[in-house]
């Protein structure tokens, strides 16, 4: 919702101040959270003074703000959030020492996490609501949404350099390897330097967020938040989101921006309930781990709090029961969720209407049909499951060196046929795959996941084009048809256009790969192999990710990070001010094939 200001030089300059204050509570909690409790660089009481500086300069902008807008009923009603906050801030810091906490530390304590807490919704607000303008300020949005990423993988970055973010006994993250694994997480791909086990549950927690924000995206997160708050998008918000979330109708974008939320926390909250008997441990330590790996599978993310993945749970049926439907969902993506959702209601509905209301049973509208996006999307990704998990089985068992066939079983074979387009968890050790299973592999990780979803590669919709571009031609058809509907020339080029580029920056990848770890001596395969798994976001390896030259790192940044947003979305950024010709050279006939 866009206010309008009285003074907008004022407005400017509160803007200005925002962003400074913010800059200063993030910088505030930094030094307190992120530093040895026996040695901080400042000492705690002044930090916990600054923040309650901060608390009335927030306040104050509030009063300044509502003074300066036309429209007194706009401005509460787009920060009606801020009442329950204040209310809640007010109990928690009066009520100390009173009603609760009788002690004097504990009040303390009580008091200084209530500001904290304030602070923190603020400065969150502040940002998701900043993405959503910058996505709709009629600038490019693909440029946003790649800034809005870079942001994210620096700020994680320098998180996970602070001392509290590593275990005790362990140093410190250099930049590269910290700028490695917030990419790795943001990009929700999974390729480490650094085993999770040993950052701290500071670290951990970190790594967990730059997952969920990065498998969102940061743009949907801040419109996520900003109806969370009860604030409408306006017109031209509703248009960034339509782009970003490949909606059709403008009227669909708050109904799809709500599934996504919802979708979210209902899906990884089933997984986390259901994986609770999988661990080993105290309570707190198995719910930590329960909420980890649901929100790694479904972001189809990788990460794992155990060095060997879930290769000591093959025999564990949470792993195929839990974890495999959860990657599979989230690799469907959330525009195909909302087509089965609203398939399912409508069929629940007209059941009802037709056995119990008898006025309806002759008069009813059609039922909902699955949209072609739908239909390709599940049809595709359950024929590469099935080939996927026959052509593992069949390589393994006799194209596997020595007696390592025995050790992929059909779970095995199915477990790495689901995550090898999305996820990046192994039941069974990559590196003793035999060759024709991991180029299998490497096709699953290059066709990855469905448009929308978290997973990276040229996704399952692109792939079917090409296909029947294919079949198209040797029919001899003039369209390209698929499920009896006619495929736009302009989805036609695009799909080439990712499937073209994608090879160039695999083969690329590959390329810079064999000459930056030339002095490893690591094989043209393994080399081909993690570039494929960088550039698909997937994150399987076979051992050579820990052993980067600090050139091969960066080249695994870049891919990692090309590949979550794709080829076409950068191009897109960059040829954003190019005009489209006006003009056609005549034709002429060429000889192809």
């Amino acid at each position: 919702m866009q206010i309008q200001y009285k003074n907008k030089r004022l407005e400017r300059v509160l803007i200005g101040v925002n962003a400074l204050i913010a800059a200063v509570v993030v910088a505030s909690f930094v030094l307190l959270f992120g530093f040895d409790v026996n040695d901080p660089p400042i000492p705690a009481w002044i930090l916990y003074s600054v923040q309650a500086v901060l608390l009335c300069a927030f306040v104050a902008e509030k009063i300044v703000r509502l003074f300066n807008s036309v429209s007194k009923a706009e401005f509460w009603r787009a920060n009606r959030f801020e009442i329950p906050l204040l209310l809640g801030l007010a109990i928690a810091v009066l009520g100390a020492g009173r009603w609760f906490s009788p002690s004097g530390t504990e009040a303390a304590v009580v008091r200084h996490l209530a500001v904290g807490v304030y602070l923190a919704v603020q400065v969150v607000a502040k940002l998701c609501r900043t993405s959503v303008n910058l996505a709709a300020s009629g600038q490019n949005t693909t440029r946003t949404l790649v800034a809005s990423f870079l942001v994210l993988i620096i700020s994680g970055a320098g998180l996970l350099m602070l001392p509290k973010a590593s275990a005790e006994n362990t140093e410190s993250l250099s930049l590269v390897d910290a700028l490695f694994t917030a990419t790795s997480a943001t990009c929700v791909t999974g390729l480490i330097v650094k085993d999770t086990q040993n950052f701290s549950l500071m670290g951990q927690v970190v790594i967990l967020m730059l997952i969920q924000l990065g498998g969102l995206g940061i743009v949907v997160f801040g419109a996520v938040f900003a109806l969370l708050l009860g604030q409408a998008l306006s017109v031209r918000e509703r248009v960034a989101m339509q782009d970003l979330l490949s909606a059709r109708t403008l009227s669909r974008i708050g109904n799809m921006i709500t599934f996504i939320i919802i979708g979210t926390i209902l899906i990884e909250a089933v997984g986390a309930i259901s994986l609770f008997g999988m661990w080993d441990g105290d309570i707190k330590r198995k719910w930590f781990y329960c909420v980890f790996h649901s929100i790694s599978a479904f972001c189809n993310a990788g990460f794992s709090l155990y060095s060997r993945s879930f290769e000591d749970y093959d025999r564990s049926w949470q792993v195929y029961v839990v974890i495999c439907p959860l990657i599979i969902l989230g690799g469907l993506g959330f525009s195909v969720l909302y087509d089965l959702i609203n398939i399912a209601v409508d069929r629940i509905k007209r059941f009802f209407k037709k056995w119990f209301n008898k006025r309806y049973r002759f008069s009813m509208e059609a039922p909902k049909r699955m949209r072609l996006q739908t239909k390709i999307v599940l049809s595709v990704s359950a024929s590469l499951i099935v080939l996927g998990m026959l052509a593992i089985l069949l390589f393994e068992r006799y194209a596997s060196p020595g007696d390592s066939a025995a050790k992929t079983d059909v779970l095995g074979a199915l477990f790495q046929s689901i995550t090898a387009r999305t996820a990046g968890f192994n039941t069974v050790d990559v590196s003793a795959m035999s060759p024709s299973s991991r180029f299998v592999l490497i096709l699953l990780m290059f066709i990855g996941g469905s448009p929308g979803s978290t997973a990276g590669g040229i996704k399952t919709v692109t792939l079917a084009v090409v296909i029947m571009i294919a079949v198209a031609a040797l029919r001899k058809r003039q369209e390209v048809e698929m499920f009896k509907r006619s495929v736009r020339v302009v989805v036609v080029g695009r799909a080439i256009t990712v499937t073209l580029l994608f090879v160039a920056v695999l083969f690329c990848a590959t390329l810079a790969l064999s000459i930056s770890e030339n002095s490893n001596g690591f094989a043209i395969s393994d080399i081909a192999f993690e570039a494929a798994s960088a550039l698909g976001t997937v994150g399987l390896t076979t051992g050579v990710t820990p052993f980067l030259t600090t050139a091969g790192k960066l080249i695994i940044i870049t891919a990692m990070l090309i590949g979550r947003l794709g080829p076409l979305t950068l191009l897109a950024a960059l040829t954003f001010n190019l005009r489209p010709a006006r003009y056609n050279y005549p034709d002429e006939a060429i000889i192809v094939g």
